[in-house]
């Protein structure tokens, strides 16, 4: 999975495919020179066994079992091994020409006799403050569902977990619970992610009023940034769940239903906390505004109240240095020493009344 540093995200360029026929597969993302990785787990209530393939032609066998079957690619970049599978899975080539491009919008494609979903994976590391970006391509049929993945990430482990338990749910349902679990994971860590930019508001907010640097402004700019990110990543998984709900695809049963209306409300919930933090974005840097404007009027003041005292006392020194010769005060044999006295009572009388005036 690629890592960025900070909050900041880099968007992938598209210029390969310009002038290319639709459903002509192009590889859009980060370079990558590792080999791809197939995982399948076959299972049902009774059975169970994983195994892992590099060779795309091993994994063709499980399209028409009577069990159930995961196949999980880890490595998006070989086109040529997408393209195999997609053929024989007969998985249609604008799906496929999705698939490998992480520029894709998260949606959903009913196809009949499969269901074609694309998700964004985010995570976020706190101890680096660093935020990862990854695409999650499914393919729901009747009793296999196939996933994309850009690298191999260990979130789905506990889904992993869970299917070798034969006493877990996961095990007894079929392939669109076992959809649910995935999509399931995703969004978890969209609420982990949303946990951590409320946490680092908190400290802006804080930090907002008695320090308004400018690397806080750009931490705020990049948290703002990664927070209208998570925000296009969820708003279009609300539309795919809420097309399984509506439509009721078929290779969703009634029984499964239930949890997908679940995870279409922790959705809408990671929205109303995205649509919260932009207003919180807009009141701290109001604040920053505000408290960078009250510092600058601060040292106005002071600069004004300087100003000010050696007014008076820049008139007497100016008066006194005309250099007249009939001048009585420069023939006083304690002239000088009278002088300074009236300017030091001066300038004391104006501070003893700018402070009874409370101007500072």
């Amino acid at each position: 999975m690629k890592r960025r540093r900070s909050w900041r995200i880099r968007r992938k360029q598209a210029s390969k495919k310009k002038g290319l026929p639709p459903g002509k597969l192009v590889y859009i993302g980060d370079d990558k020179e590792s080999s791809v990785n197939i995982t399948v787990i076959d299972y049902n209530a009774d059975h169970y066994d994983q195994k892992v393939f590099s060779n795309p032609e091993e994994c063709f066998k499980y399209k028409n079992t009577l069990t159930n079957s995961w196949i999980n690619i880890d490595g998006i970049h070989r086109t040529d091994v997408i393209e195999k599978i997609g053929t024989y899975y007969g998985i249609n080539p604008l799906a496929l020409e999705d698939i490998v491009n992480t520029n894709s919008r998260p949606k959903i494609d009913d196809y009949k006799d499969y269901v074609f979903i694309i998700l964004k994976m985010l995570t976020y590391d706190r101890e680096k403050r660093i935020l990862g970006i990854e695409q999650v391509s499914l393919i729901l049929a009747k009793n296999y569902v196939i996933s994309f993945q850009q690298d191999a990430t260990d979130l789905f482990d506990g889904i992993r977990a869970r299917l070798k338990d034969p006493e877990s749910r996961t095990r007894s349902f079929g392939t669109d619970y076992l959809t649910y679990c995935l999509m399931d994971r995703v969004v978890d860590e969209y609420f982990q992610i949303i946990e951590a930019m409320g946490d680092e508001l908190e400290e802006m907010e804080d930090e907002v009023a008695t320090n308004p640097s400018r690397e806080l402004l750009s931490r705020l700019n990049e948290l703002k940034s990664a927070s209208i990110f998570l925000r296009k990543s969820v708003w279009p998984l609300r539309e795919v769940i809420s097309y399984q709900l509506r439509n009721e695809v078929n290779l969703i049963t009634q029984e499964v239903l239930p949890y997908f209306r679940d995870l279409y409300d922790h959705t809408i919930q990671v929205i109303d906390t995205t649509e919260t933090y932009r207003d919180l974005f807009s009141d701290i840097m109001d604040v920053y505004l505000s408290t960078l404007s009250l510092k600058m009027n601060e040292v106005m003041k002071v600069l004004t109240v300087i100003s000010t005292i050696f007014i008076p006392l820049t008139f007497i020194v100016g008066v006194y240095g005309m250099n007249f010769h009939y001048m009585p005060e420069l023939d006083w044999h304690y002239g000088y020493f009278v002088v300074w006295g009236i300017m030091v009572m001066a300038a004391a009388g104006m501070i003893l009344y700018f402070r009874s005036r409370k101007w500072f």
